[in-house]
């Protein structure tokens, strides 16, 4: 969060902080050092810093010994205490993990690996790192709070929403520690690279399939993709399950010397399922994309094969998650 101050016009402040954050470099590894460390007193550590300055005017108006030694001490210990403050970021290192995509309006979450120095100035052994915390800037979600061993990692989650498909940048994020005694407040500003993929919100609830077809092409194989309809029999072969055996038909079977029926529900190997925006019946195209992702996600559920038809181009008819990905991302990137 930049130092602006709360009296400016929401305008004003806001073109600051985007005029002040554009100046800070873009990267997935940070490592934080005095030219990108701020450090400012808290509301207590006001309060302190007035308290130590009205002990020293009383001490020197009164000439009081026992006055000075006071006020030397505790303005001592707000030495130190920012002195640490600034230390427990000084040297951190900053690793923003890839985000995975997303559907629109769900939270991306964001892992940020945190990293403690196993050596510190001049050689000295590291030391753990108090009191962490993590949040994305200009935002109300709360702050993710870690601490750090010595020479080890933590890892910090943040998450923030996306409000509509395509690639969105990762926001600013903020990182701030209060440590040791909520005196000064030490920060930095880390603008991540990476950038979150947000899926087209799927269509609730999931309009019908369309008809999926033979994969040879025959249009009298025609039938709807899902539930439990067999396409017929086939002899019983190691490995299938119990249930699907069709037992009247092969009690006739034994009692004529032959094996075990099973149910034949292959039907993914055998058919194939288009998605075509023109046949999505809708007007939009946010709308016409929402309703394919939902198709996608219940083909997929199926086990069917399935292609994409959209703005002239295809997709293959095909399944796995690789496919599914590759369905998904053509509708996030679609203009």
């Amino acid at each position: 969060m930049t130092p602006i101050p709360a009296y400016l016009p929401a305008a004003w402040r806001h073109r600051i902080s985007a005029w002040w954050q554009s100046r800070i470099p873009l990267t997935d590894t940070l490592t934080l050092n005095q030219g990108n460390i701020y450090i400012v007193p808290t509301r207590a550590g006001l309060m302190f810093l007035l308290t130590v300055a009205l002990l020293l005017v009383a001490s020197i108006n009164y000439q009081l010994g026992l006055g000075y030694l006071l006020t030397f001490l505790l303005a001592g210990a707000g030495f130190m205490s920012m002195l640490i403050t600034h230390g427990t970021l000084r040297g951190l290192t900053l690793h923003l993990r890839a985000p995975a995509s997303v559907f629109a309006g769900e939270p991306a979450v964001l892992e940020a690996v945190l990293t403690a120095p196993a050596r510190g100035l001049a050689g000295r052994p590291g030391r753990a790192r108090w009191g962490i915390g993590l949040s994305v800037d200009d935002s109300d979600a709360g702050w993710a709070w870690v601490d750090v061993p010595a020479g080890a990692q933590a890892t910090a989650t943040v998450s923030f929403v996306p409000i509509g498909r395509g690639l969105h940048p990762v926001p600013t994020l903020r990182l701030q520690t209060p440590f040791p005694l909520g005196l000064f407040r030490a920060w930095t500003v880390w603008r991540p690279a990476a950038k979150v993929l947000a899926y087209p919100r799927p269509e609730t609830p999931c309009a019908p399939l369309p008809v999926s077809r033979s994969a040879r092409g025959d249009p009298t194989g025609t039938r709807r993709v899902g539930g439990d309809e067999t396409e017929g029999v086939r002899n019983w072969q190691r490995g299938d399950p119990l249930n699907q055996i069709v037992w009247k038909k092969s009690v006739r079977a034994l009692e004529t010397g032959g094996d075990l029926v099973s149910r034949d529900t292959s039907v993914a190997a055998h058919r194939e399922l288009w998605l075509d925006d023109q046949q999505a019946g809708l007007s939009g195209i946010e709308q016409r994309l929402s309703r394919l992702a939902a198709w996608a996600i219940a083909a997929e559920r199926a086990g069917a094969d399935y292609g994409l038809r959209l703005g002239g181009r295809e997709w293959p008819p095909a399944h796995g998650a690789s496919h599914h990905r590759q369905v998904l991302e053509a509708l996030a990137l679609w203009s």
